[in-house]
């Protein structure tokens, strides 16, 4: 099982420049290229401090200029507030400029919040639906002399340009969730992403079982990959996990605040949740997060990570998203390097 970073330039503090966390997005990036990590990754959001990443392109394109080996991925772009010919065209050149290194993740979106401000009226379903366009699109853009005349997008015929390194093209990775999601990416010849977010090991399994099913529909198909993303610290000792656990639950009720769009925003920033909503969020209260989220130890860490690999995820991706600080991120890695890493025969890269 492959390792990867899920990272976000991320901030509560309006007076922290943004330049710094571009350069803490730098650093932590360059630390898992170091460790041996097979892709970082960046997803798209708009109008918000909690995840700040309005072009995840612009990131990759800055990261691919420092690193050196490490594949770079969107995680995820959000197909509804993209036109096919400007997605090709921008994955392509991203793809040029990282020397072929670039994984193409892309999803429905999901924060109702974001939608209301780029797409209003837009829902899930509308949303699916565009992904749905929009793949076939950028894979006939990459090929060249491609027309469309869609439900949604509809242009005559265009070349993408540039076109990718990668041939036929970067791996494209679908974000699912829902069994027919899953049948779309393995029927196209996607890779998957799934994260059960903070529902523990019982959505885990789920998700992989929605995936075999998918694979078993299709047997003409390659099995694709699939990725599972999910928030996972190490901890120095037991209070350090029982603190971090509390940190976490705060992080998903801010989290699910914005998912639910109900709560005020200026400059970016939420308005401070009272005491009364988060418990009003019992899902994501210290204990539930101690259950369904990977924080623990080394020990725990590596015995959680041993039951997914048997699953057969094949890769698996750190979220270090979490509002800790930024030390507190680098220790977590580092431990897991040191301590989490070996047991699964990953050495530094030579």
């Amino acid at each position: 099982m492959k390792f990867s970073l899920f990272v976000h330039m991320e901030r509560s503090d309006p007076a922290k420049p943004h330049a710094e966390l571009i350069d803490e997005l730098e650093e932590l990036v360059l630390m898992v290229e170091a460790a041996g990590f097979e892709t970082a990754w960046i997803g798209e959001h708009h109008g918000m401090e909690f995840t700040i990443s309005p072009n995840p392109f612009i990131n990759i394109a800055y990261l691919g200029a420092r690193t050196k080996r490490i594949r770079l991925g969107t995680g995820t772009v959000i197909a509804p507030f993209w036109h096919p010919i400007k997605l090709a065209g921008e994955a392509a050149m991203t793809d040029v400029v990282t020397g072929g290194r670039l994984d193409i993740g892309i999803a429905r979106g999901a924060y109702s919040y974001e939608y209301q401000r780029l797409f209003p009226g837009l829902d899930a379903w509308g949303a699916g639906q565009r992904m749905r366009e929009i793949i076939p699109a950028i894979k006939g853009l990459w090929q060249g002399d491609f027309e469309m005349s869609g439900e949604f997008w509809s242009f005559p015929s265009t070349t993408s340009s540039p076109k990718p390194v990668q041939k036929p093209h970067p791996p494209i990775w679908v974000a699912a969730r829902d069994p027919n999601s899953h049948d779309f990416a393995v029927s196209n010849g996607c890779n998957v992403q799934v994260t059960p977010l903070a529902s523990g090991d019982d959505e885990v399994t789920s998700l992989m079982e929605r995936f075999n099913a998918a694979c078993a529909a299709h047997p003409d198909m390659a099995r694709p990959e699939i990725m599972l993303l999910m928030h996972t610290f190490v901890a120095e000792d037991a209070a350090d996990a029982e603190q971090l656990t509390k940190d976490l639950s705060l992080f998903y009720c801010q989290f699910g605040a914005w998912f639910q769009n109900k709560k005020p925003v200026r400059q970016g920033i939420l308005e401070a949740l009272t005491g009364d909503e988060i418990a009003a969020m019992p899902q994501y209260a210290p204990d539930k997060m101690r259950q369904n989220l990977v924080i623990g130890e080394a020990e725990e860490v590596i015995a959680r990570l041993k039951a997914y690999e048997a699953l057969g995820y094949d890769q698996y991706s750190i979220w270090i998203d979490s509002g800790l600080p930024h030390e507190r991120k680098k220790k977590s890695l580092q431990l897991f390097v040191d301590k989490v890493m070996p047991a699964f025969g990953h050495g530094r890269p030579q």
